[in-house]
């Protein structure tokens, strides 16, 4: 019962196991589905919420900005709002940021694990 399997980078994931994985509960992340437009996982039967990686790295990045950076959810908006409205360059680079982030996750976590 107490089995961890890892799942592949580019799997859904869980509301519990995004919330576990970030350290948040996960009435937060519901929450923050109702504030952000960008975030909207997928739903299945019975309203079971599925994260793509790309909302992930996004939970990530909002949790960092409000949690860390001194951002307000007010600001996390704006903030997310203007890089939406950039050109096509800017939401490459926004790209590139996102699986940069998921690269430096990604090797966090396997180095914890050699630890």
């Amino acid at each position: 019962m107490g089995q961890t399997t890892e799942k592949a980078a580019g799997a859904f994931r869980t509301i519990g196991e995004v919330s576990a994985e970030i350290g948040l509960p996960q009435h937060v992340l519901r929450y923050w589905e109702t504030r952000f437009p960008q975030l909207r996982p997928l739903q299945r039967a019975g309203r079971r919420r599925y994260y793509r990686p790309d909302d992930v790295v996004l939970v990530q990045r909002i949790h960092r900005l409000l949690n860390h950076d001194g951002y307000t959810i007010r600001g996390v908006q704006s903030l997310l709002a203007s890089e939406r409205g950039q050109s096509a360059r800017g939401s490459d680079m926004a790209v590139v940021r996102a699986v940069r982030a998921a690269l430096a996750a990604a090797l966090a976590a396997d180095d914890a694990g050699l630890g």
